[in-house]
C-alpha cells in the first residue's frame, strides 16, 4: 500500500511537470508565431486586415483559446500563397506554354486573399476584439485546408515540369556563353592561321639564302645557258608553273618526272620573280632533272606584261588600291578576318595572273598543262593532251555539289552586268591542274575578254579577290569538264578527303592555308608531298626541313 501511495504521488509530480513544460512550449510557439505573423503582414497586400489582425491578437492573447490554432491556419495559408505565386512568376520567366496552369495558380493565390476578406470572417474572425467564434473559425479552417490541399497537388504535378524547365534555361545559358567563347576563338584561330600562311617559314627562307650565296660564290658555275629547241617544240608535253617556292616546284617537277612514262618528252616552263630567279636557277643547277627539260624565267622576261597593257599592273599603280592594300593593313587585319584576306596583295601579284597570257608566252604551242605549286602529280599525266575538249578551250575538273561552288558563290549577282551574262546556277570549276588548248585560246580571244572583266573589277563590284572569279568569267561555256579523278582537291583545309580517292588521283591539290610546307599542314597528307622532296641535297639537310 505504501508502494502505491509512493508511487501515485511521484507519479502526480511528474503529470505537474510534465503539465508545466507544455505550458512552456506552447507560450514560446505563440511568441514565435508573433513575430512570425508581424512580418508576413506586414507585406501583406491587404495591409487592413492583416494590421487589425495582429492587433487583435496582441490584445486579446491571453483571454482567446483559439489564437494559437487561428494563427496557424493564417501562417499555413500565407505560406501557400507565398509559393503559388513564386511558381506562377517562374512560369512567366521561362514563358511556358501553360497558360491554363498559370491561371489556375493565379486564381488559386486571389482565392487565399479573398477568403480572409469574406464579410463573415471578417467580422467574426479578423475584425472583432472578442472573443472569436468557433463555427466560423471551423468553416474558415476547412476552407483553407481545402485549398492547401489543392495547392499541393497543382504544385507536385508541376514541381517536376518547372524543374526542367529551369535547368533547360540554365544550360541554353551556359551553351550560349560557351557558343561565344567558341566562335571568339574560332577567329582567333582563323586569323593565326591566316598569318602562318602568308609566312615564309624560316626553312624556305633559309634555303633561299642558301642558294643565292651559293650564286654569289661561284657566278661561274651558273652561267645561263642558251635557250634549247625543246622550250618550243609542240609535239613535246609543256607544263607551266608560276611560283616563287623553290621546295614547293621542286616537289611538282620530281613527282611528274617519277611517274611519267617518258620523262623525255616533258618540258617545264617556270616562271618566278625577280628576287628568286638566282636561287630557282641554282637549285635545278645543283639538281638537274634527268632527261627532262626545264626553263626558268622571272616574269620581268616577259615584256608585253606592261601597265599599259595589262589590267593588273595598270591598277596597281592606283593611289586607290595601294590604299586599299596596303594601308592600315595590319590594323584592319586585326577587326576582320575575312578583311585581312580580301586584303592580301597576293591576288593583285603578276605571278597569279600570268595564267591568262599562256598563248602570248608561248606562241609556238598548241596544248600546255598549267599546274599550281602545291600540287603531288601521282600518274602520267600525258593522255591529257589526247583528250578532245570539243573544241573548248579550258579542260579542267568541276568542284560544285548540291548547291555549292556554284557561280553564284565567286561573282556578285547584283551587278546588272553579272546577272545578264552569266547563269548562278552555272557550276565552277577549279585551277590547279588545267589543260588549255592554246589554238582554241587564240580564236575564242580570251585574254581580250579577261582584260574586259578585270577593267570593269577596278572597285571590286564584279567579285571581292583571287583569279578563280576572273577565270570563271573568262571561261564561261568555254570549259570542258574531266574525269574528278583527274583532280583531287582540298588537302589544305579539308581533314575528311577519302584516302581511297586520293591514292585514284593523277594530281592532289594542297589548295587551302594549311600548304604542306608548313607548320600548319594536315599531317595526314603531309607525307604524299615530303617524299618527292630532294632530300639528299645538302641545304635541305641545312635547313632542317624535317624530311
Amino acid at each position: 500500500m505504501a508502494v502505491a501511495i509512493r508511487g501515485g504521488r511521484g507519479g502526480g509530480s511528474a503529470l505537474r511537470n510534465f503539465f508545466s513544460y507544455r505550458i512552456f512550449v506552447s507560450a514560446m510557439f505563440t511568441l514565435l508565431f508573433l513575430a512570425t505573423l508581424s512580418v508576413l503582414f506586414s507585406s501583406h497586400h491587404d495591409s487592413t486586415i492583416g494590421n487589425a489582425y495582429l492587433h487583435r491578437s496582441l490584445v486579446s492573447l491571453s483571454s482567446d483559446p483559439l489564437k494559437t490554432r487561428l494563427d496557424l491556419i493564417h501562417k499555413q495559408a500565407n505560406d501557400h500563397v507565398a509559393l503559388v505565386n513564386a511558381y506562377a512568376a517562374y512560369a512567366r520567366k521561362l514563358k511556358l506554354e501553360i497558360a491554363k496552369q498559370l491561371k489556375m495558380f493565379e486564381d488559386l493565390a486571389q482565392n487565399f486573399s479573398d477568403l480572409q476578406s469574406k464579410q463573415n470572417y471578417r467580422s467574426n474572425l479578423f475584425d472583432t476584439d472578442g472573443p472569436l467564434d468557433d463555427d466560423s473559425l471551423k468553416q474558415f479552417e476547412k476552407e483553407v485546408k481545402d485549398k492547401v490541399k489543392f495547392a499541393r497537388l497543382l504544385i507536385a504535378d508541376s514541381k517536376e515540369s518547372y524543374d526542367n524547365q529551369l535547368k533547360i534555361q540554365k544550360l541554353k545559358d551556359t551553351i550560349f556563353a560557351v557558343n561565344e567563347l567558341f566562335v571568339k576563338a574560332k577567329k582567333n584561330g582563323a586569323f593565326a592561321s591566316s598569318i602562318a600562311a602568308k609566312s615564309t617559314p624560316k626553312s624556305l627562307h633559309c634555303l633561299a639564302m642558301r642558294l643565292m650565296e651559293e650564286r654569289i660564290s661561284h657566278p661561274e658555275k651558273y652561267r645561263d645557258e642558251d635557250p634549247k629547241p625543246e622550250y618550243e617544240d609542240p609535239t613535246l608535253y609543256h607544263y607551266a608553273i608560276f611560283s616563287d617556292n623553290v621546295i614547293a616546284v621542286s616537289v611538282v617537277v620530281n613527282s611528274v618526272i617519277k611517274n611519267a612514262e617518258e620523262p623525255w618528252k616533258h618540258v617545264f616552263h617556270v616562271v618566278t620573280d625577280r628576287m628568286n630567279l638566282a636561287a630557282m636557277k641554282v637549285w635545278f643547277k645543283m639538281r638537274p632533272i634527268q632527261q627532262a627539260h626545264i626553263e626558268i624565267k622571272s616574269v620581268e622576261d616577259f615584256t608585253f606584261l606592261t601597265s599599259s597593257y595589262v589590267p593588273v599592273l595598270k591598277q596597281l599603280e592606283s593611289a586607290k588600291l595601294q590604299n586599299f592594300y596596303f594601308q592600315n593593313s595590319a590594323e584592319n587585319a586585326t577587326k576582320d578576318v575575312n578583311n585581312m584576306k580580301f586584303k592580301n596583295p597576293k591576288y593583285l601579284s603578276m605571278l597569279n595572273h600570268l595564267r591568262f597570257y599562256l598563248p602570248e608566252m608561248y606562241p609556238t604551242l598548241h596544248r600546255i598543262l598549267f599546274l599550281d605549286d602545291d600540287v603531288v602529280v601521282q600518274k602520267d599525266l600525258t593522255a591529257l593532251w589526247t583528250i578532245d575538249l570539243d573544241g573548248k578551250v579550258n579542260g579542267a575538273v568541276e568542284t560544285c555539289f548540291g548547291s555549292f561552288h556554284r557561280y553564284s558563290q565567286y561573282l556578285n549577282f547584283s551587278h546588272p552586268l553579272v546577272r545578264e551574262k552569266f547563269n548562278p546556277k552555272a557550276c565552277a570549276w577549279a585551277f590547279g591542274m588545267n589543260i588549255f588548248d592554246l589554238d582554241a585560246w587564240r580564236r575564242e580571244k580570251c585574254t581580250e575578254q579577261y582584260h574586259y572583266w578585270q577593267n570593269l573589277n577596278e572597285d571590286r563590284t564584279l567579285w571581292k579577290l583571287g583569279t578563280l572569279p576572273a577565270g570563271l568569267m573568262t571561261f564561261f561555256s568555254k570549259t570542258k569538264s574531266l574525269d574528278k579523278s583527274w583532280h583531287v582537291l582540298g588537302l589544305g583545309f579539308n581533314p575528311s578527303v577519302s584516302m581511297d580517292e586520293i591514292h585514284k588521283a593523277a594530281v592532289i591539290h594542297y589548295n587551302g592555308d594549311m600548304k604542306p610546307w608548313l607548320d600548319i599542314a594536315l599531317n595526314q597528307y603531309k607525307e604524299l608531298w615530303t617524299k618527292y622532296i630532294d632530300s639528299e641535297m645538302e641545304f635541305v639537310q641545312m635547313c632542317n626541313f624535317g624530311v
